[in-house]
């Protein structure tokens, strides 16, 4: 039995959230960010059971209402008739669904599935709803959303915004009415979402389990009453529950009522202005939320409070500019927003109103002095205070030097795995995969989902006059299908084996490998990699960051990396060798690429050269077939070419700190055209 919603301790942000969206679907879905293990499946699985039951016609796939059935229903025509009784004529009422997406689920599950055969070779129509159908005029539920493929969670969000989802295989289309409540929940220690995704999440909240003891408490207690008699504790909160239902059926009935007025509508803009969010996605979606959350404190006209509700819980994840920024709103600048807008008071009736003598200073500057400069408009401030720290650094002893902060990132080339993979999808190496571009066409193993046209018309033609053929009409027959190859490109694990030692740290270099380093974990977070990282230096190695999603994580770890000590270097490739080999396990499907960032030297604990082991590990490396890529950190007018020398026993490529840079590629392929 499912846990009651009245029955969950604390939340309030998620809960209201939830709430505002169950009385106006339009604020575009809730996504629900957390540790694990904060009740965010349960609250969302609770919602279900307070939304007010809906009316379906009898027998219909896809939840057709019927006093204003979809006209382009698959399974209608349906009649329409006003609706006078809970249980309509022509229809029947059933509670509200909660339908939930599994992460593995694909496309055709999603949306549903064209049968491609019975289409070309009977001439039939036949569909077989998806989720999106299911979840009509519900909730649809994607736990681990961060996870999902990005192009289902495009296609989820647009289903949402426009209320139709489409079917389109070979020519033949079908569309049906999906509109439904969507909400996601994720960690986001597992990785992030794009932020252009973030974007069209219409809410987002930030949840997490409660510091004081006594909140902790009445949740454990809560939660065993539940499990001891789930019936028991259903029926202790039965009247909290009807309660709510009864509040959420009466702000839908008040929803069309509510007016946005002028002055709230501008405190919404400017509030939006404010925070300097992109494009006008948000306005809409904080007024709407500002008009739901009215309605549902029993409201006509939206006030300022209600603003500030809407913007607290639509814009945070809307401010984000690059993946390493943490979402958050400043509460002092939601006020002044708000606090600028309002009218102001008239003058007391004779009293002139104050004018401005051009005395005051600027705001903001109480002494007149004007803002002091900044890093940006004095251009050697930045590098002074860069030299000082460096200055500062180098006459720290090497085992003690504190952790260099990075440069700024930047664009990065492509790394790829050579050869064609089979993993998840992504945007990295080529792969076999369910999306891209055809390559080819096999006979297919089972049901056909992407149609190879040409060759299928190929197959069937010598058997035209044997299967008797008169006329235009193509007889096509099972064996002539063929099923497209696609290939287009896979996730993979990036895992970065990071000098640390005291080497690395001379001349202020470490700024430039991070900074390096930061660029590439960017880039794979854009192309929907596994990351990890492995750190060498002093003694030993460590597994700094097990593969995981979060590339958040592994930026956080690089930062606070201290440098010193001396080069294990053969200890860290024996550290990443590791960690490849239980991932192989773990993942198969996912291949790796080992990124090793040093200037190629190696030292023991006793000083002298142990380049030869670290070369022997790095062909046992190779001999597993494992991609590597070597960034050469060496610099100087000198260099002795060792991460070179390193590259060449790992079988990978080996390319210096400013050959990353995606320009650094373009202007060498333009220098090479002009020779050609």
């Amino acid at each position: 039995m499912t846990y009651p919603f009245s029955a969950v301790v604390g939340m309030d942000d998620m809960r209201l959230a939830l709430l505002l969206n169950a009385v106006s679907p339009a604020v575009g879905g809730v996504l629900v960010r957390g540790e694990k293990g904060t009740a965010k499946s349960t609250a969302v699985r609770a919602l279900s059971a307070v939304l007010p039951p809906v009316s379906v016609v009898a027998g219909c796939r896809f939840a057709c209402d019927p006093a204003a059935p979809d006209p382009g229903c698959p399974d209608g025509p349906h009649s329409s008739a006003p609706a006078t009784t809970p249980a309509h004529p022509c229809g029947v009422t059933r509670p509200a669904r909660l339908v939930e997406l599994p992460v593995g689920a694909s496309e055709d599950r999603v949306v549903g599935s064209l049968d491609l055969e019975r289409a070309l070779t009977q001439g039939v129509k036949a569909f077989e709803p998806g989720l999106l159908a299911a979840a009509h005029r519900g909730v649809l539920y994607v736990d681990e959303v961060n996870l999902l493929h990005d192009h289902l969670v495009d296609l989820l969000l647009d289903a949402a915004a426009m209320g139709t989802a489409y079917v389109e295989r070979e020519g033949v289309s079908v569309r049906h009415a999906a509109r439904f409540l969507l909400v996601g929940t994720m960690n986001p220690e597992e990785g992030e979402l794009r932020p252009q995704l973030l974007d069209r999440f219409g809410l987002t909240v930030e949840v997490a389990a409660p510091r004081d003891a006594d909140a902790r408490a009445e949740v454990v207690r809560r939660r065993f009453a539940h499990d001891a008699d789930p019936a028991a504790f259903a029926s202790a909160w039965a009247a909290e529950e009807a309660g709510l239902a009864a509040r959420i059926a009466d702000a839908r009935d008040r929803l069309p009522r509510v007016v946005l007025g002028d002055d709230a509508l501008r405190q919404v803009t400017a509030v939006c202005a404010a925070f300097d969010v992109d494009g006008l996605r948000a306005d809409l979606v904080t007024a709407r939320a500002a008009i739901a959350h009215a309605a549902w404190c029993g409201r006509d006209e939206v006030t300022e409070e209600d603003v500030r509700v809407a913007a607290r819980l639509a814009l945070p994840h809307r401010r984000r500019r690059n993946p390493f920024d943490a979402p958050g709103l400043d509460d002092d600048t939601l006020d002044q927003a708000l606090s600028d807008t309002r009218p102001e008071d008239p003058p007391p009736d004779g009293e002139p109103p104050p004018e401005d003598d051009g005395s005051s200073p600027p705001d903001g500057d109480p002494d007149g002095a004007g803002p002091e400069p900044s890093s940006h408009q004095n251009g050697h401030s930045g590098g002074t205070e860069r030299a000082r720290d460096s200055d500062q650094a180098s006459s720290v002893p090497a085992a003690d030097r504190a952790a260099a902060a990075p440069a700024d990132p930047f664009r990065t080339r492509r790394l790829e795995v050579p050869g064609i993979g089979a993993g998840v999808a992504g945007r990295r190496s080529k792969a076999r995969s369910d999306r891209g571009r055809v390559v080819g066409s096999r006979r297919p193993d089972g049901a056909v989902t992407t149609l190879h046209l040409a060759d299928t018309v190929l197959a069937a033609a010598p058997h035209q006059v044997a299967r008797g053929r008169r006329g235009a009409g193509l007889r096509i027959a099972r064996e002539d299908l063929r099923q497209a190859t696609l290939e287009g490109r896979e996730g993979n694990l990036v895992l970065f084996a990071v000098d640390a030692s005291g080497s690395m740290g001379a001349r202020s270099r470490m700024g430039a490998v991070k900074g390096a380093v930061l660029s590439l974990l960017l880039d794979a977070y854009q192309r929907r990699d596994k990351v990890g990282l492995v750190t060498f230096r002093g003694a030993d190695a460590e597994l700094a960051l097990p593969p995981t999603w979060s590339v958040e994580a592994a930026a956080t770890r690089l930062r606070t990396l201290p440098t010193g000590g001396r080069t294990p270097l053969a200890a860290g490739l024996l550290r990443a060798r590791e960690t490849l080999r239980v991932e192989r396990i773990r993942d198969p499907r996912r291949r790796p690429l080992l990124v090793v960032v040093t200037d190629g030297r190696a030292t023991g604990a006793r000083g002298g050269n142990h380049l030869g082991d670290a070369y022997a590990v790095a062909a046992q490396l190779a001999s597993e077939g494992t991609a590597s890529v070597v960034v050469d950190c060496e610099s100087g007018p000198v260099r002795l070419g060792l991460a070179g020398v390193l590259g060449g026993h790992l079988g990978g490529t080996t390319l210096r700190m400013e050959e990353l840079a995606a320009d650094s590629l373009a202007a060498t392929v333009r220098d090479a055209r002009k020779a050609a």
